[in-house]
């Protein structure tokens, strides 16, 4: 008799595959506060017009992950913590292999789609637990794990940083 042994993973599905499904449609409902952040482009989970519209209980409503590091904007570490940029695709049903990331100034970053799912990108929406208000660099801010991965400490990484975040676009 031949015993096999699976992995406890076996047959789960590949996480963050590039041909990830996105959530039911029924998970990304209508801003009912401001909307802080318009998703356009390649997004399959829409509210309005072609556009995923989150305000900032929706992006409370993710599930948060908080990173301690430094950046080259503040003195020594700070904690910044909102959801996973992944996750914040994944709600969108985003498909791509680019983001451009627009700011309130409508200064402009190219991101590689990858660099969300191969590193813990945050969105951060607090920054050492508190909102942080425009001009704070909020009210958002995607941040890179800087600490966690030497590889991120340099000025590729940082320019991909976007502060005052109003806009992602799916490419």
């Amino acid at each position: 008799m031949q015993i096999r042994r699976r992995s406890a993973l076996a047959g789960l599905p590949l996480a963050w595959s590039t041909a990830w499904t996105a959530l039911p449609a029924w998970a990304l409902g209508k801003p009912k506060g401001p909307v802080v952040l318009t998703m356009r482009g390649k997004v399959g989970t829409t509210n309005d017009a072609g556009a995923a519209h989150f305000d900032m209980a929706m992006l409370e409503g993710l599930p948060q992950r908080s990173i301690t590091t430094r950046t080259p904007w503040y003195d020594g570490p700070r904690k910044f913590t909102g959801p996973l940029l992944r996750d914040v695709l994944q709600a969108a049903g985003a498909k791509g292999t680019g983001l451009r990331a627009v700011a309130l100034n409508d200064y402009k970053v190219d991101i590689p789609f990858e660099d969300a799912l191969k590193f813990d990108v945050v969105m951060a929406r607090l920054l050492d637990d508190k909102p942080m208000p425009v001009r704070e660099k909020g009210p958002l801010f995607i941040i890179y794990p800087f600490d966690d991965k030497a590889e991120l400490r340099v000025p590729q990484y940082f320019s991909r940083c976007a502060w005052q975040l109003r806009t992602i676009e799916i490419v």
